[in-house]
């Protein structure tokens, strides 16, 4: 049996930040990180395109709790522990130089997420942390004070257990066994499959300043929509998935939108068409692009209207303009299943919030026991949001570890 002071199950971006932090904090301790692949911080590697989105410039807590659709509440307290300004920090005394781009989204200078990795694999050389790859757990339980961690090849004692696994089914029924309850995961971020004639032909068209709603909801977003292949996505559609992921789910996956491409009232627009009818009478409507919708989103609005090519302004009648300002300010679209966005797969669920206690990332129901990152049940919308919450959740632990 190995003797360990700290075990982490999971060798992802939270796990690495509790370790790295619990043993700079207490460098005393005997850490070690077990990570069932050949390789750790996976999600690390692939996140933001390769470019790994750190975090997000947002400092004000109470504004940063408004991105995470499960956890708003609970993740005040630990965002005045520890914040994005603490990220940017931490990192930067690191040698890793950071930038914020123009939507608020952070990454390394480098835009290589292999430069966190190599941070964070020579701060765990630094500090001795031990990093056990190919360690599959089988089982954890607590014996007397310590925790036994069993995994296909060892067997591991330690006083203390952080369990950083993310959305992992197995880990979750280990922690049901241990009476913790397991809120039923569900997908986050996922973009919606729209089959339709007015979208079908114009994949990589951006329309901006767009607001979207679920029918029959009061599920809203606004933001730009971009339409692909398979339908829609872009932050938009992707806020809408955190935030509506309990209820689409329900609806497996099938529901209707209604979409405002121009973030005006219908009677407003119509107002609006009437003056360019007035305006523009000679020119062809097809041809004529109005309210900055791009040009081949607004061609296909206008067909879709009852109005053929060559149709010139002048020419529109009262059913045609009504016609058109209902596609551009509500144009309803069905949405007929999901498909993850990108490889950034994220989960609503995990365990039950109530369990943990958010001053120290540790369980209710065991001492020593303590989680970080998305095994509990907090997720984000994209944009580095859920990272912030592994950086916060770890520090928090790694702060407590030996308190």
């Amino acid at each position: 049996m190995k003797q360990y002071d700290v075990i982490v199950i999971g060798g992802g971006a939270a796990g690495f930040f509790a370790a790295i932090n619990s043993a700079e904090l207490y460098p005393e301790l005997k850490i070690a990180i077990l990570e069932r692949g050949k390789d750790v911080l996976g999600k690390v590697k692939i996140s933001g395109g390769g470019r790994c989105n750190v975090t997000h410039a947002e400092f004000i807590p109470q504004e940063l709790t408004q991105y995470y659709p499960r956890g708003e509440k609970e993740l005040l307290g630990p965002f005045h522990t520890f914040m994005t300004g603490d990220t940017m920090e931490w990192f930067e005394s690191r040698g890793v130089s950071l930038k914020i781009e123009d939507d608020g989204r952070i990454f390394p200078i480098s835009n290589n997420s292999q430069t966190i990795i190599d941070c964070f694999l020579n701060e765990a050389k630094k500090h001795n942390v031990d990093v056990l790859t190919n360690q599959s757990v089988i089982s954890f339980k607590q014996d007397h004070s310590s925790w036994i961690t069993e995994t296909k090849t060892d067997t591991f004692l330690s006083e203390k257990l952080v369990v950083a696994t993310g959305s992992n089914p197995k880990i979750w029924t280990f922690l049901k066994q241990l009476k913790h309850n397991i809120v039923t995961p569900v997908p986050s971020l996922f973009t919606f499959n729209i089959k339709d004639k007015r979208i079908n032909d114009i994949p990589g068209v951006v329309a901006q300043n767009v607001n979207v709603k679920v029918v029959d909801t009061n599920l809203e977003s606004y933001g730009p929509l971009l339409i692909t292949h398979w339908g829609m996505s872009a932050p938009s559609i992707l806020k809408l998935s955190a935030f509506g992921a309990l209820e689409l789910a329900k609806r497996d996956y099938k529901f209707k939108i209604e979409i405002n491409f121009v973030n005006q009232d219908f009677d407003s627009v119509l107002s609006q068409l009437k003056t360019i009818k007035q305006e523009l009478s000679k020119k062809t409507v097809l041809k004529a692009t109005q309210f900055d919708i791009p040009k081949r989103l607004w061609q296909t609005l206008v067909l879709a209207s009852d109005i053929i090519e060559q149709t010139r302004w002048a020419d529109l009648n009262k059913y045609q303009l009504e016609a058109l300002a209902n596609q551009l300010t509500q144009a309803v679209f069905t949405v007929d299943g999901k498909s993850t966005f990108k490889e950034e797969f994220v989960t609503a669920g995990g365990i039950d919030l109530k369990e943990v206690n958010f001053k120290t990332y540790q369980s209710k129901l065991y001492d020593n026991l303590y989680f970080a990152g998305e095994i509990i049940n907090v997720d984000a919308v994209t944009g580095g949001f859920n990272f912030q919450n592994a950086w916060t959740s770890g520090y928090i632990v790694a702060k407590h570890i030996n308190a």
